[in-house]
């Protein structure tokens, strides 16, 4: 039998490993059918994949669209609309076998045009993570027929096979994109996929709806008839909401800090932190660094000094999180703490602001609010008081999630926090935010800094490129300790994502991705 481990140390059963346990008619007779109700935070922008990557657009549009590949707990793949598929020898040619029967949700075929499409015309023009990789290392992508695709690659790209989920190669509608404006197509207000969920309705400040998609290419799912993901801006609202039963699920940024622990020992709640560990998320403050105060190294390391790290965590996340060391968090694959220490310390930021030469009155500078809710508000204010301390003129701007994105992507800011997921290797989530090639506008995670290392980008280039796990170690660790003894982001602390859910649903955590998986299997038990 499966099982995972919460945070409360208890060993739960899987529903999987339960139905077994208590035989199949008495658990299956009630996985169909049913409402699941949960909440996005905050309200997305827009819901097409590729287009806009932010958390909310993430976890409702997983379960709209689909990727060739899904992910287990252990980042293994596994099949997605790709049935099977098969890996040169040298390491350049990817083969994959779609799945058979897989329509879209306006009744259009689904076929290899549409993978092509997606990957060379629309991800190469769009997604920040994907753009870099595949205008780099891709060669060519191919349909030999309906039903097979096949990349070619230029050079190895290491970690190439960890990139075809949801939430990187997203597959899209030809039919509905080709020959179109991406960002503009009106069909952008009424998402299409493939996925076991179809949209059907968003009630700006209210709620987002997807029903069943009765023609789902897996027989016999999805089993949830409607989910229903609430939009309440306010957190304790939220909390209230659960607590009463009018809310099933509540992800990590769903509530503050301060409520998780009490609503985790709620009756009839469950928890976990399992299915994050394809992102490994870190928060880091994110400076624009084309200009003064920020483009003087010193001044940024004197800022990495004034933030308490340890005071962050435990008093404004209440313990939910870990201090970061560096670029590359600790659960990642190629971590090296032996970077560079920035204890806390004032004195030598203030030390360090004199040596730069940099007069801080002439350089007044404003904090992009981070749009998830009131703790991050209060880490804005936290990390205000502590510029202030060391000699800076500091206001803070308030935003929602489509204008900080808009803002973050046409680097209208001074700075601001972002949490940056890693996607399970460090070629794919950690260079994007520090390479040149990738400093392009029109996306908040790409490289909005501006920070430029041709040292860094070679490392980058080679350790990607790399067969050699040892080899990858070694580059990530020079990376690693370049970056952090540059300041070039301000590492602040890994995030710790805690799910809370009641008892009566089931199957919501199975994958790598959490509650960004689609949601197939999810039932709700009515005899709870």
């Amino acid at each position: 039998m499966k099982i995972f481990q919460t945070r409360r140390g208890a060993l739960r059963l899987t529903a999987a490993a339960l139905a077994i346990s208590l035989g199949a008619t008495g658990a299956m007779a009630q996985t169909k059918g049913g409402t699941l109700n949960t909440i996005v935070q905050p309200e997305p922008p827009l819901l097409v994949l590729g287009l806009n990557q932010q958390s909310p657009t993430q976890y409702v549009a997983s379960k709209i669209y689909e990727g060739l590949l899904t992910y287990d707990p252990d980042l293994a793949p596994q099949p997605g609309l790709a049935k099977s598929w098969e890996t040169s020898e040298d390491g350049l040619t990817y083969t994959f076998t779609l799945q058979d029967g897989v329509t879209w949700h306006d009744g259009e075929k689904f076929s290899s045009a549409d993978v092509v499409f997606s990957v060379d015309k629309y991800l190469r023009q769009v997604h920040p993570r994907v753009r870099p990789i595949l205008n780099t290392y891709l060669e060519s992508v191919t349909a030999p027929d309906d039903q097979t695709v096949v990349f070619k690659l230029k050079s190895p790209f290491a970690p190439f096979i960890q990139l075809f989920g949801t939430d990187n190669m997203t597959i899209v509608p030809a039919h509905i994109y080709e020959g179109t404006e991406f960002a503009t197509n009106p069909q952008n207000q009424h998402p299409i996929g493939t996925g076991p969920f179809m949209f059907e309705s968003w009630e700006r400040g209210s709620a987002i709806t997807l029903v069943k998609n009765p023609n789902y290419w897996k027989d016999g799912l999805p089993y949830l008839d409607k989910i229903v993901f609430s939009i309440i801006p306010d957190s304790a609202s939220r909390a209230v909401a659960f607590e009463q039963g009018q809310i099933d699920v509540l992800r990590g940024t769903d509530v503050d800090p301060v409520d998780v622990s009490r609503l985790e020992n709620l009756d009839g709640v469950e928890e976990t932190t399992k299915g994050t560990e394809m992102y490994s998320t870190i928060t880091s403050m994110i400076m624009n660094e084309r200009e003064l105060p920020f483009s003087n190294k010193q001044v940024r390391q004197a800022i990495s000094y004034a933030l308490d790290r340890d005071f962050m965590v435990q008093t404004i996340f209440f313990g939910i999180g870990k201090p970061a060391t560096g670029p590359i968090s600790s659960t990642l694959p190629f971590y090296d703490g032996d970077v560079p220490k920035y204890d806390y310390d004032l004195d030598k930021a203030r030390e360090l602001i004199k040596e730069s030469g940099v007069d801080l009155s002439a350089h007044p500078v404003k904090i992009l609010d981070y749009p998830y809710g009131s703790t991050w508000a209060r880490l804005a204010e936290y990390v205000s008081q502590q510029l202030k301390q060391i000699g800076f003129t500091v206001d803070i701007e308030a935003t929602d999630a489509g204008g900080w994105a808009q803002r973050v992507g046409n680097f209208d800011f001074d700075t601001t926090f972002h949490f940056s997921d890693q996607f399970g290797d460090p070629a794919i989530g950690v260079s994007r935010l520090f390479v040149t090639s990738n400093i392009v506008k029109g996306s908040p995670f790409a490289n909005n800094a501006g920070y430029s290392n041709p040292e860094v980008d070679e490392i980058f280039a080679k350790a990607a490129s790399s067969t050699s796990r040892e080899d990858r170690q070694e580059l990530y660790t020079e990376a690693q300790k370049i970056l952090v003894d540059d300041a070039a982001n301000i590492y602040l602390f890994e995030n710790q994502n805690v799910t809370l859910y009641k008892d009566s649903v089931h199957n919501l955590i199975t994958s790598g991705v959490g509650t960004n998986s689609n949601f197939e299997t999810v039932y709700i038990d009515d005899a709870k």
